[in-house]
């Protein structure tokens, strides 16, 4: 059943919605940026990047007011801001496990982001084996004529976290919530088997890397270029003579 407003009011609900749901795109703006950022300097610095994907969404209003409803809070947009903090949300799917904990130390470090509630649910996965980490932020968005602080939800996870939870998603969508016990606990062992990869991968990357730095400490052509937005270049004699100095 449709609702009828005078077409001026309907524009003045249309815009108030407008307004208040662009501020959480504008949160998500920041932070792919922020996330752009790092996955440059993992690039230019390291010789892998921890940051495989990244994947944003904002919930629909529809999404936003059934959550409110289930939370029995009041039905006003200054609830909603005050009660649903995962209005606008990141998936940031990474390598190995200590990646996950790493970027979210560098989310923590950057001085105008506001990290409100963390739950790790690696060190405590949930009961039917999920495992990511979780991180409630505050981002601040800069308008026209005011500065907004917005909540995010920021997950942060390996690829062997993230595929386990996409099936196991699709699962619960197959059987309506209902799923048999004996799937259940089939998911659970599926979720261990893949914390065991994740740290079997973990453990390979690690020596493998130790054999690579060796093998590049001995290579002084390599280790006398640099290379930035692919274009490489040659580090001068005085520039290593310069930064051997001021160490």
């Amino acid at each position: 059943m449709s609702l009828h407003y005078p077409i001026e009011q309907f524009k003045k609900f249309k815009e108030s919605i407008t307004r208040f749901m662009m501020v959480y795109k504008f949160a998500l703006d920041e932070m792919e940026t922020k996330v752009k950022i790092l996955n440059e300097e993992f690039h230019l610095l390291h010789d892998y990047n921890p940051i495989e994907h990244t994947k944003t969404r904002i919930k629909s209003p529809e999404s936003i007011i059934e959550k409110l409803v289930r939370k029995g809070c009041e039905m006003s947009l200054p609830s909603i801001k005050r009660n649903i903090q995962d209005i606008a949300g990141m998936r940031i799917t990474c390598s190995f496990v200590s990646d996950i904990y790493r970027i979210s130390e560098m989310l923590g470090r950057q001085h105008d982001l506001n990290i409100l509630e963390v739950k790790d649910y690696i060190k405590n996965p949930k009961p039917n084996g999920y495992r990511s980490l979780h991180l409630i932020l505050e981002v601040p968005v800069y308008m026209s004529d005011r500065q907004e602080h917005v909540c995010m939800e920021v997950q942060i996870r390996t690829i062997a976290m993230d595929f386990w939870a996409s099936l196991e998603h699709k699962i619960f969508y197959k059987y309506n919530q209902s799923v048999p016990d004996r799937l259940l606990d089939e998911l659970k062992a599926a979720a261990e088997s893949s914390a065991s990869l994740d740290l079997q991968m973990e453990r390979l990357h690690k020596e493998i890397s130790v054999m690579r730095e060796e093998q590049s400490a001995s290579d002084l052509n390599l280790m006398e270029r640099i290379v930035i937005d692919n274009q490489q270049f040659t580090i001068p004699t005085a520039l290593l003579e310069m930064i051997r100095e001021d160490k």
